[in-house]
């Protein structure tokens, strides 16, 4: 950006690095390293680099709700092109965000601006969309643009046939700027686009003309979406796009935004493996603050651990300092140096109300010993041949798995995973005994103990603050044991409740947080058989961490596991074990983790690819070499049935056009014998009379050939 002043121009670099005011004032030098490595969002602006201009721009927003603040005069850039993963805990502000830089709320204070010309896109959790319209057609909307550039081309067009002079020329450039628009609007290959985005996110051709009103919450979810991307903005704005895609439909998305989409993306998501393999810049938010980590979510990760624990001795550096003074006060303060004790008590109260540190949260890992759960038989599950299957309305039948065996022994971590419908709970409420399969046969072990992790939580007492549930559930699962008030404040602790959310109700929580409430009873109910139904679509990305470190092997939780999940980084860190449903009827087991799984599976897919590719290419030989036999073939009849070259040669020129003579008056009266209705009333003849018409045309092809060399 360059600015005039005097006369001269002054040249102002471009990207700026903002350090807010508490980590200037409380860490000192153990702060040094990270400030090199991080940029902290606040309203202190140091420029230091030259880059593009940023597409979308917001500076010093405030915003709160009653008396607590959620924005604190942050300040925010995205460059074309660039990917921003936005982090942090449940409730801390960063939809409201999102949405503010999507117009669709105003801050309190500050400015977001977006760059002339750019489009802003923005994914709703709760998309309106028309009830009336099939699928397909509500998908094609998002080239509602398009189309009419289309139309407005066309009018150029007509305007273009009468116009003259600078009319026409004027007419020529509009034309121009309009097909440029119409290309970078999806050109004239949109069936194709709109084909293969909603195929990637989990839907079928037998889908496409289904009626929106008719969708599931889920699908409307992903049609919102797909119907985004198609629109192509300049700016994707994402909450949670994730939410009810399989693993199908993230890693589809991921190569998506990675390799199809060109634009700007400002990412909100608990996917570990999305952030990783998607964004190269993180943005936390926390107390009001928007905190700037170069890299993916796993560098994220190491620089948050090491600025917490900066953080950490800074803030223990100040309670020994303050404790030091309050010691040397108490000291002196009815001695000789009294008025000196007064004056660094006044100094020492002073700091305190202005620059006391917190505490920094999280600094901590999960420490939490859980009951311990009574011994099961070592055969946990066992399943032969089992087979479920059900009606489908418009007939037929949807077959979730066929003829499938299990075996699962005590202390396996075992993973369900599939598409979207595929019979992932089915399955899991099948090996329990809560529905009876079509075939086969499940028994349970001895001395199993299960507990089940449902997606809904309507049994939770809605009046019971938090701590009080986990030591009535202790108190009603494990028999002869009790947990003391500040053990249950301990592993609510240990789930992220801190302070006064401890003591909340379960009615006024929020639909993560009632999670992370009944997972923690969940743990401590001393289950031997733990089954978790996709235990982490409620959770903040902590939360979901917070869960990984207490299923683990170091986290204390001894038994069973059986987890449905779509969260690839939880599968990879609890499971050995795999059940893959491909929503076909086919079931495989794996023994080993997700990612040994999904590497098999790529390389399997490409084998398949090339088997496909080289029997593709064979049968494209064949073909060809078919064709080139009858082309072959039929060369050779019309060389025997016309006269040979050196024939030709041998006839005078009034020979020649003698038989081209009589060729041509047999022909014209098989022609005019054709033109009578009265032929095609009789088969056999109209057919004779075509065959001859057919051989007489050979005949005079190379007759007229040789008349015509001759002639010139």
């Amino acid at each position: 950006m360059k600015r005039r002043s005097g006369g001269a121009v002054v040249e102002l670099t471009g990207r700026c690095e903002i350090r807010p005011r508490s980590v200037q004032k409380s860490d000192g030098p153990v702060k040094s390293r990270l400030l090199r490595r991080m940029r902290f969002h606040d309203r202190r602006v140091r420029c230091n680099t030259i880059g593009p201009l940023p597409v979308l721009t917001a500076t010093n927003l405030k915003h709160s709700f009653g008396t607590r603040v959620i924005l604190d005069g942050v300040s925010f850039s995205i460059e074309p092109g660039e990917r921003v993963g936005v982090v942090g805990r449940n409730g801390v502000g960063k939809s409201t965000f999102l949405k503010m830089l999507a117009g669709l709320m105003n801050a309190d204070e500050g400015m977001v601006s977006l760059q002339r010309g750019a489009r802003a896109g923005y994914l709703h959790q709760d998309p309106k969309l028309n009830p009336d319209e099939t699928l397909w057609g509500e998908a094609e909307s998002a080239f509602a643009r398009l189309h009419e550039l289309h139309k407005k081309l066309d009018e150029v067009f007509e305007k273009m046939a009468t116009a003259q002079g600078d009319a026409l020329e004027k007419l020529m450039k509009d034309q121009e700027v309009l097909e440029r628009d119409m290309e970078a609007a999806g050109g004239y290959s949109i069936d194709h686009k709109i084909s293969e985005v909603l195929h990637g996110l989990g839907f079928t051709d037998a889908q496409f003309q289904m009626k929106v009103g008719g969708l599931s919450g889920g699908q409307k979810g992903r049609l919102a979406l797909a119907k985004l991307l198609l629109e192509n903005p300049d700016v994707l704005l994402l909450d949670e796009p994730t939410n009810h895609l399989d693993i199908e439909g993230r890693l589809w998305l991921e190569n998506f935004l990675n390799h199809d989409f060109p634009g700007a993306v400002l990412l909100i998501s608990h996917d570990r493996y999305l952030l990783d393999n998607v964004v190269k810049r993180i943005i936390e938010t926390e107390d009001g603050r928007l905190i700037d980590y170069p890299g993916n979510y796993e560098t994220f990760r190491e620089l948050r651990a090491e600025r917490r624990l900066a953080m950490l001795r800074a803030y223990e550096n100040q309670q020994q300092r303050f404790r030091q003074e309050e010691a040397y006060i108490r000291k002196y303060k009815a001695g000789q140096r009294a008025a000196q004790a007064r004056g660094r008590n006044t100094r020492l109260e002073r700091e305190k109300a202005s620059n006391t540190l917190e505490r920094p949260v999280e600094a901590h890992s999960f420490e939490v010993r859980l009951p311990s759960a009574p011994r099961s038989g070592d055969m946990v599950i066992s399943a032969r041949g089992i087979s479920k299957k059900y009606p489908l309305e418009g007939g037929g039948e949807k077959v979730l798995f066929r003829e499938f065996d299990v075996a699962i022994s005590r202390g396996e971590r075992w993973g369900i995973i599939g598409p979207n419908g595929a019979g992932k709970t089915t399955l899991v409420r099948a090996l329990l005994g809560d529905l009876t399969p079509d075939t086969g046969m499940i028994r349970l072990g001895s001395n199993v103990a299960t507990g089940y992790y449902r997606q809904t939580h309507e049994h939770l007492p809605a009046e019971s603050p938090v701590y009080l549930y986990l030591q009535n559930t202790i108190k009603k699962e494990v028999p002869g044991v009790s947990m003391s008030e500040q053990a249950a404040r301990d592993l609510a602790g240990a789930f992220l409740f801190s302070g006064t959310d401890q003591d909340r109700p379960l009615g006024q929580l929020s639909g993560g947080e009632r999670s992370r409430a009944a997972i923690a009873a969940l743990l401590c109910s001393a289950k031997n058989l733990l089954v978790l139904d996709e235990p982490t679509n409620h959770l903040d990305l902590m939360s979901a961490e917070r869960l990984e470190d207490a299923l683990c092997d170091e986290g204390g939780y001894e038994g069973t596991m059986i987890l449905i999940s779509h969260d690839r980084a939880l599968i990879d860190a609890t499971c050995e074990h795999l059940i893959v449903l491909d929503g076909k009827g086919n079931v495989e087991v794996f023994h080993g983790g997700y990612s040994e799984w999904h590497e098999k599976d790529v390389q399997r897919k490409r084998a398949a690819d090339r088997e496909e590719a080289e029997a593709k290419a064979r049968r494209e030989q064949t073909e060809r070499s078919r064709k080139e036999a009858e082309d072959r073939k039929k060369a050779s009849s019309t060389k025997a049935s016309g006269p040979s070259a050196n024939a030709l040669s041998r006839l005078t020129t009034e020979q020649l056009e003698e038989k081209i003579e009589k060729l041509e008056r047999r022909i014209a009266a098989i022609d005019t014998d054709l033109n009578d209705p009265s032929t095609w009333r009789d088969q056999s003849k109209s057919q004779r009379l075509g065959d001859e018409r057919v051989k007489l045309a050979k005949e005079l092809e190379p007759l007229e050939f040789e008349w015509a060399r001759r002639a010139h």
